[in-house]
């Protein structure tokens, strides 16, 4: 149980004691500063601990904010200021140092100690610490004039969403959320709801009936009304954790791929083979998803060594359509996000054919990828903003680069920094371009897709011998995902053997998994997985040149491509998993509360 520390006795008639412990925390009083430090440092060390001025006046959920949300070391509101267990010593220090027991000063005081406390934005809720009868008489009728639940349903929704889900299913889905609190149930159960879910409907698009595509699309709808409120049930009850973000990022991309596998077996029943279009819409998504991740940990802190993202034109035009407000949902409306998306795939499973299905997703995420990642570039080149040094670590991370690439980029260090700033991304353009043509034209079973493969190992390398700090290196990961899916993709299409492109799906699936868990992990501030789990999946360019290789022995007839594919994809996938479930399901995973995309 955590405990709450009353600085001083408590105010007769005051609720602040029955508040506190309807929050789960154990009240204790002390009398001065001497007596609550002696209190503080007397609870065991592993329990959160929160330091309360008697006199304090507000909504129950201001407290909340302050008191019990898990995702920071240390927060603090007027009148009150909390600390997890590794906050504790620097809370405790801040104590004796603002020699008074005032939970404002104390707080200024664990900001000067190195440790800043998070200071929720409250809004209409009020926290205060009268100094007087009347202006706590005033503060009490402030605290009656507003809805504590109401605001506090309205926090559970996301500040920033997709048109269809704020209009057609926030305005519901607060109260399942609520519902669900109110039952015990947690985030992680609801996530995984949802996943099951999405399963049932792909198993319903796999029958291939129209009575089976009506059924997916109204569970992958259902499926999304419980993939929001699982976020909105942990922001209403402030029940964040670790597993819970890593569920909810990996199960996201699951259920929509598991979807996309679903649609294609249920079209392979009536006749119809989509593996293509399906993989395709896999690659599109995923490499959408490359583009804004690479470009958020390119830019998001290098502000400080020249003018913000505000500064640059591009950005400014997209300030002033902001201020229109009917441009706000057509721009959130166009980059297709995940409300929009799935509720497109829903409908258009039950009304017409899966093949209609990826040709409108494809195209969809065509132009949105279109329009995001020319918005980008244009704001890269028109800032001037230089890339940090954890950027360009960051670049390099995702760009996922082995064993093969690593030797080429020492041997092409010194090389490297002497091109201009554009060479690392037209050396990988360039390189890519001649394996994907390579994989598209050269005949089945021919040679050379393996030699472009060999090419693009060295120039892949060459794109990483120096740190990507140029104003357009944030464009090397998204490219090098495009050419290995893509040649997965080619490479598979063309060979014309039964089961390659359904084992191709898997092999790309097990390998975006990878990728994205590269991507959450490095946001939480632990870096890429291990290099020797990067070495032993080959890292992109070895497992391009792998494919490569296999389609030239195997492609030409037989089964053998196939499986060699699917022998890859289980491979990879057991490397892969097995270690990101260690990880983060150990003490040192990172407290990642990503939002992930709008919805």
């Amino acid at each position: 149980m955590s405990t709450a520390i009353l600085t001083g006795p408590p105010v007769p008639g005051s609720p602040l004691e029955g508040d506190l412990r309807s929050l789960g925390f154990d009240v204790r009083v002390a009398s001065g500063a001497d007596e609550t430090a002696g209190l503080l440092a007397a609870v065991p060390a592993a329990e959160r601990v929160a330091l309360v001025d008697p006199r304090f006046v507000g909504h129950v959920h201001a407290l909340r904010l302050a008191l019990t949300d898990p995702r920071f070391p240390a927060s603090a509101v007027p009148g009150a200021v909390s600390a997890q267990a590794g906050a504790r010593p620097a809370l405790l220090a801040a104590l004796k140092a603002a020699h008074t027991a005032d939970t404002s000063r104390v707080a200024d005081a664990l900001d000067a100690e190195g440790t800043t406390p998070h200071r929720p934005e409250l809004g209409s809720l009020v926290a205060t610490v009268p100094d007087d009868p009347q202006a706590r008489n005033e503060a009490r009728q402030a605290v009656a004039a507003v809805d504590d639940e109401d605001v506090r349903l309205r926090s559970a929704v996301k500040a920033r969403d997709g048109f269809f889900t704020t209009f057609f299913i926030s305005p519901y889905s607060r109260y399942i959320a609520r519902w669900c609190a109110r039952r015990g149930l947690t985030p992680n159960q609801v996530t995984t709801a949802s996943l099951i879910t999405a399963l049932i409907a792909a198993g319903c698009a796999a029958t291939g009936t129209r009575a089976g595509f009506v059924a997916a699309g109204v569970l992958l709808l259902f499926s999304f009304v419980l993939d929001c409120t699982d976020g909105q049930l942990a922001r209403y009850s402030l029940q964040y954790s670790t597993m819970g973000a890593w569920l909810d990022a990996t199960f996201d991309r699951a259920k929509e791929y598991a979807y996309y596998a679903g649609l294609a077996l249920g079209a392979a029943r009536g006749g119809d083979d989509v593996w293509a279009l399906a993989l395709g819409a896999m690659i599109l998504q995923t490499c959408r998803h490359v583009v804004d991740f690479s470009f958020n940990e390119a830019n998001h802190d290098a502000t400080a060594a020249g003018r913000s993202v505000t500064g640059s034109p591009t950005a400014a035009l997209s300030e002033k359509l902001d201020s229109v407000g009917w441009t706000v949902w057509v721009r959130r409306m166009i980059v297709l996000p995940i409300g929009e998306r799935w509720a497109m795939i829903a409908v258009l499973t039950a009304v017409a054919t899966p093949r209609i299905v990826f040709y409108a997703l494809l195209v969809g995420c065509a132009f949105a990828a279109t329009y995001t990642t020319a918005g980008r570039v244009l704001r890269s080149l028109t800032r001037k903003a230089r890339r940090t040094d954890r950027a360009a670590r960051a670049l390099a991370e995702l760009a996922d680069s082995g064993q093969f690439a690593e030797s080429f980029a020492a041997a092409f260090a010194d090389t490297a920094r002497r091109l201009p700033a554009f060479a690392p991304l037209a050396v990988a353009v360039a390189g890519g371009a001649a394996v994907t043509c390579a994989a598209a034209f050269a005949p089945v079973g021919s040679w050379w897709p393996v030699v472009a493969a060999a090419l693009y190992v060295a120039t892949s390398g060459f794109a990483v011998a120096r740190p990507l700090k140029g104003a357009l290196d944030w464009l090397v990961p998204p490219v090098f995902r495009a050419v290995e899916y893509g040649v997965v993709l080619l490479l598979a299409a063309r060979s014309e053997v039964n089961g390659a492109l359904p084992a191709a799906f898997g092999l790309v699936a097990a390998v975006a998994y990878h990728h994205y868990d590269t991507v959450y992990r490095i946001r939480g501030g632990t870096g890429a997985p291990p290099a020797w789990l990067v070495r032993t999946i080959g890292g992109h360019e070895g497992r391009t040149l792998t494919v490569a290789v296999l389609a030239a022995l195997l492609a030409s007839g037989g089964t053998g491509f196939p499986v060699a594919l699917t022998v890859l994809a289980v491979a990879v996938a057991l490397v892969v998993l097995v270690e990101s479930i260690r990880f983060w399901v150990s003490a040192g995973a990172p407290a990642v509360h990503d939002e992930g995309e709008p919805a």
